[in-house]
């Protein structure tokens, strides 16, 4: 059911259906990442979590950046539906945004850091993903481009920095977080 929902929201994004073999290579590529981090994932790694030979992975994906590129794209996809759901239940809310985005990166620390910590590969994403992830930020936002990217600056270096372990372990994060985004949206 939930594969079935993914294909369907695959399509309607723009993005061409993984073969049932690509989307397990895919499954086991986040397994991994998640697990040990994006340093650990290689093709060889990645074979051997399959039980396969490298090679093998070549038919289904052209290099390791096109199997990044579709872990980004999850990840994308994952966020905005996060997002969308926060603004379904509390409209407006920056804040209920930034704790859904906070909430999201802190569960997929790996992940998170694979689409943010480089380069976005824009080009490869497909159509229409990165604007729909940014929708609900931009509708909290009342459209305003600038406001919108300075919240997403915000909660991306909270984020982040937490992620990093980078706050005093008696960091009142949550007060932090609420405090940041009123000076943002008040």
């Amino acid at each position: 059911m939930q594969e079935q929902q993914q294909e369907r929201r695959a399509e309607t994004e723009g993005r061409p259906r993984l073969t049932p073999r690509a989307r397990e290579i895919v499954a086991a590529a986040r397994d991994l990442l998640e697990e040990s981090g994006a340093e650990k994932l290689t093709m060889r790694s990645l074979a051997d979590r399959l039980g396969i030979k490298a090679p093998s992975l070549y038919k289904h994906f052209p290099d390791k950046t096109a199997v990044e590129v579709e872990l980004i794209a999850h990840m994308l996809a994952e966020s905005a539906e996060v997002c969308e759901a926060a603004e379904a239940e509390h409209p407006g809310s920056l804040q209920a945004l930034t704790d859904a985005y906070r909430a999201y990166a802190l569960a997929h620390p790996h992940l998170y850091r694979l689409a943010t910590e480089r380069p976005l590969p824009r080009h490869a994403l497909p159509q229409g993903l990165e604007d729909r992830a940014a929708g609900p930020l931009m509708r909290a936002c009342d459209n305003d481009l600038d406001l919108a990217r300075a919240a997403w600056a915000f909660a991306h270096g909270m984020a982040i920095l937490e992620i990093h372990g980078r706050f005093p372990e008696d960091a009142d994060l949550a007060t932090a977080w609420k405090r940041g985004v009123r000076a943002l949206h008040p």
